[in-house]
């Protein structure tokens, strides 16, 4: 097992940081499998190889994990995209990513009904067995994840970074923190930093774990509504908060196939509908 592990991270490793960009080596792994993985490492220098090597016991002494896309752990919901990243780096219980899941996304500067309200959906999925997945930005990702803890549900934490830049949030996030119930994820080389783009492709991901996107607060432009936009191109639920007076964003959204939710029990019957399957009615808006 460990010896498997190894391997996988320095598949990972050498994919993420020498493959070339993760669109070009994801569709090489579609076409040529666990063979481009091995190509990749024998391009490497000693040097190279070497430092993989190193960084990849590292990572297994720190608890940290590789999912490799078309093997047997990697998520099947993630895996039938054509967005999916080749590799993902991955420390918690791994068997979150096979639960369902529901996304959430809004602001990084929500206003305090968002906050209260993205604190409520959360809830409610996860006190319905919902995995809760979202970003690490402050704001509506960490009322998520925060109230996903809070009531006892699962929480995923997808990152826009490396796996080796996360660092637990202060305040009653870190009191809440339970390592057996939250999984952090990175399709990203283990000490890649910040980046916009980054950003804007890590909320594919999100979206493409979860059965369904709650968006909460969308800007005319930026990730949030990029983000939804995503999920209805992919034919997924997306469902779109109608506060007192509906972000612009919100609205594109509601115009273009989201459903409307206005309440907790709005939210609660589209995860009736979900849990169906569909062989219920979605009567939203």
């Amino acid at each position: 097992m460990g010896t498997d592990a190894l391997a996988r991270l320095q598949h990972a490793i050498a994919a993420t940081r020498f493959g070339g960009g993760q669109r070009t080596f994801a569709a090489k792994v579609r076409t040529g499998g666990n063979r481009a993985f091995e190509q990749v490492l024998n391009t490497l220098s000693d040097e190279q190889l070497v430092q993989v090597e190193d960084q990849a016991r590292d990572l297994l002494g720190s608890g940290v994990e590789a999912l490799l896309l078309g093997q047997a752990h990697y998520p099947k919901l993630l895996a039938s995209s054509r967005q999916a990243p080749a590799a993902l780096f991955v420390k918690g219980p791994v068997e979150l990513l096979q639960k369902r899941a529901i996304g959430m996304c809004g602001s990084r500067q929500a206003s305090a009904e968002g906050l209260r309200a993205a604190y409520a959906c959360a809830d409610a999925a996860a006190r319905r067995g919902y995995a809760v997945v979202s970003g690490y930005a402050k704001g509506v990702d960490l009322a998520a994840h925060t109230a996903a803890l809070a009531c006892g549900g699962a929480t995923v934490i997808v990152l826009p970074e490396g796996i080796n830049k996360f660092t637990i949030r202060r305040g009653e996030f870190s009191h809440l923190w339970d390592p057996d119930r939250a999984l952090v994820v990175s399709q990203f080389a283990p000490d890649q930093k910040w980046f916009a783009s980054g950003a804007m492709t890590r909320n594919a991901v999100i979206s493409d774990l979860s059965q369904a996107l709650v968006v909460v607060e969308a800007g005319e432009t930026g990730g949030t509504l990029a983000a939804g936009q995503y999920a209805l191109q992919q034919k997924q639920t997306v469902l779109t908060l109608q506060l007192f007076d509906a972000p612009p964003g919100n609205k594109l959204l509601m115009e273009n196939g989201a459903k409307v939710v206005r309440s907790r029990q709005h939210l609660e019957a589209a995860l009736d509908y979900l849990e169906s399957d569909g062989s219920k009615q979605l009567t939203l808006m």
